[in-house]
């Protein structure tokens, strides 16, 4: 893996749903690019979206009912899938949100706890 390469995240697979989700939820409408960008932008860059990810995934969600779609015009005036969150799109938000902040505050378990001190507290 190139230095470049390292610098960005791939998006898991697992949190990609929440990102889009949320994305959708906040913007409203957007083509699958300017969803791509967007969740670049708000990352700072730290997290990039392929074709090959975003894509798939999107479809998946197409299929699940969480998000719905229509063609319309780009900025450039391309024509352009335009997705949109739907209302049971907004529950699995809801879902995903939460899953991932009780999972989030079990890594920041793990990452605050003192192995050693935890030793010293049996022995």
């Amino acid at each position: 893996m190139n230095d470049a390469r390292r610098d960005k995240t791939d998006v898991l697979q697992g949190t990609l749903i929440l990102l889009v989700l949320r994305t959708l939820e906040a913007l409203g409408p957007l083509h699958g690019y300017g969803l791509a960008r967007r969740i670049e932008q708000i990352s700072k860059d730290v997290l990039q979206l392929n074709q090959g990810t975003l894509y798939p995934a999107l479809l998946n969600m197409e299929q699940e009912g969480w998000i719905s779609s229509k063609w319309g015009a780009s900025e450039k005036n391309r024509k352009a899938k335009f997705y949109s969150i739907t209302a049971s799109g907004r529950r699995r938000l809801a879902q995903e949100t939460e899953e991932w902040r009780r999972m989030s505050t079990t890594i920041e378990r793990f990452l605050g706890f003192d192995p050693g001190r935890i030793a010293e507290e049996r022995g």
